[in-house]
């Protein structure tokens, strides 16, 4: 029989990506003139209209304290698109449309000045989904939502987005999410973890729970341990004031980290709902056993850069890019975290994250146990256990490591190779980054991949017993050189217990 040949071309051709169109919505941008907005929102909201995902008619209005008119806001946002997407990637029918519907309005969250207007030209479209996105510090979340209810924009088709840093500690977190909640209903509130968004990570999803081959596996009877790495190779940048309050574990480990771990490790939720997916990763925030003042010596890393050289080039340390001349605040963190349920009893997660790193790479690695016994020689060549590793970042990606033989005349030989799945060589056309995707989900409603508000009081407490440990034990910031993967405390660490971290994982 003659193979199929609509088959065979299909499964040769590779897959492009769909995009469905969302309701029509008005989406306002609180801090329209900074960074977060300039860098991220907008460019990803012109690459959602660039696919005809965004109706006819949608406007997307910048709020902030800058004396602006629309034409002047318009133009920034043209010189940010340029920017970060680039003149030549820049579509002039798609551009002109897009900055067609911006508008601008002069508000201060603390004062009553131009509330009124923003109110007005909401109104004349009372029956499309309002999203307002909070791109400000958290202390202003409260009021300007109070200052939304004043105005009577907290509608049932109102969604409001929070963006992360939710708080510093527990308590700090549980009162902006209690003046949060006297403007809006929970499932009202989406608090944004771009991390949730990225495609690998909603993969994860599915490689878990679409394919028999893994679920059988994906416990301590088969994993060995489970790696999470979230490395960047920029310092703190112009972000320093913030950082220097907050830190790595606060900054990444509290939100990113955390949710990346809840994914690997939560049970199947009965359906993929929203509150049936977030249960299941609520679950896994309670069972983390509590690292407590007597455990963080021996389970946690705290590291600070000092200069070095990133990629073939000069990086200053952390105290010079902050210009202090002391800092206790840590730029690298390493855990051990345990999971105290059956399915991962015993079963160690390592999570690391940190600045001024040898390179930029996020990566889940899931490390299986080792086969009981080898029926192979010595001459055979070494048994590596199996891998599987998840890049998010730069290169998006699946592998999974297997044993196989080397092809070839001259005995039975082994090499460890990869089945390799790559986002940019199997999707030819490019596919939405984690905001652009996670915007379309506020607009339809879709809260699956936003943090829950016990969800992000579980997690800190989790961490703030690691915080008044370090405080308590005054446990120091390690030096680690620019370029490097930490201090030498993080490979101890894994060490102790004779695992090493995976460095070249893809």
């Amino acid at each position: 029989m003659r193979p199929d040949k609509d088959a065979a071309t299909t499964e040769s051709t590779p897959m492009t990506a769909q995009f469905i169109p969302v309701d029509p919505f008005d989406l306002v941008v609180f801090g329209g003139t900074g960074d977060l907005a300039m860098r991220r929102l907008l460019p990803g909201l012109y690459h959602r209209d660039a696919d005809d995902q965004v109706p006819a008619g949608c406007r997307i209005i910048g709020a902030a304290r800058k004396d602006l008119d629309r034409g002047a806001y318009a133009g920034r946002v043209k010189a940010a698109l340029e920017c970060f997407i680039g003149p030549a990637s820049l579509d002039g029918k798609v551009l002109e449309r897009f900055l067609g519907r911006l508008d601008y309005h002069r508000i201060d969250a603390t004062r009553d000045e131009g509330w009124r207007a923003l109110a007005e030209q909401l109104a004349e479209t009372p029956e499309r989904v309002r999203v307002f996105y909070l791109a400000t510090d958290p202390s202003l979340f409260g009021p300007i939502c109070r200052r939304l209810a004043e105005m009577n924009l907290n509608s049932a088709a109102t969604r409001v987005v929070l963006e992360k840093p939710i708080g510093h500690d527990l308590a700090s977190a549980e009162a902006i999410n209690d003046a949060v909640g006297q403007v809006f209903f929970e499932d009202r509130i989406y608090r944004i973890d771009h991390y949730l968004g990225k495609e690998t990570v909603q993969n994860l999803i599915t490689l878990r729970f679409a394919n028999s081959l893994f679920e059988p596996l994906w416990n301590s009877g088969a994993v060995d341990h489970v790696q999470i790495t979230v490395a960047e190779d920029i310092g703190v940048g112009d972000r320093g004031d913030y950082y220097d309050k907050a830190g790595a574990l606060r900054d990444m480990v509290q939100n990113h980290i955390l949710q990346l771990l809840c994914l690997v490790a939560m049970e199947p939720p009965a359906f993929l709902d929203a509150d049936a997916v977030r249960d299941e990763k609520l679950k896994v925030l309670r069972a983390l056993k509590p690292i407590t003042e007597a455990d963080v010596k021996a389970a946690t890393v705290r590291g600070q850069y000092q200069a070095g050289a990133v990629g073939g080039r000069p990086a200053p340390g952390y105290l010079e890019e902050l210009s202090a001349d002391a800092s206790d605040t840590e730029t690298f963190v390493a855990l051990k975290a345990e999971v105290e349920n059956w399915r991962w009893a015993g079963v160690p997660f390592y999570l690391r994250t940190g600045k001024r790193m040898a390179t930029r790479a996020s990566d889940i690695i899931i490390q299986f146990r080792a086969v009981p016994h080898s029926i192979f020689g010595e001459a055979t060549g070494q048994i590596v256990a199996n891998r599987l590793v998840l890049r998010l970042q730069p290169d998006e990606g699946v592998r999974l490591f297997l044993m196989t033989k080397d092809p070839g005349p001259g005995g039975l030989r082994l090499r460890n190779v990869p089945l390799n799945l790559s986002y940019a060589e199997t999707f030819t056309l490019r596919y939405p980054d984690a905001y652009e995707r996670l915007l379309m989900d506020v607009v339809r409603g879709n809260a699956t991949l936003f943090m829950r508000r016990d969800e992000v009081a579980a997690a800190w407490r989790w961490i703030d017993p690691i915080l008044s440990g370090w405080q308590a034990r005054q446990q120091p910031v390690r030096p680690y050189t620019a370029g490097s993967w930490g201090p030498a405390d993080a490979v101890a660490l894994i060490a102790r217990d004779e695992r090493s971290w995976f460095e070249d994982a893809l």
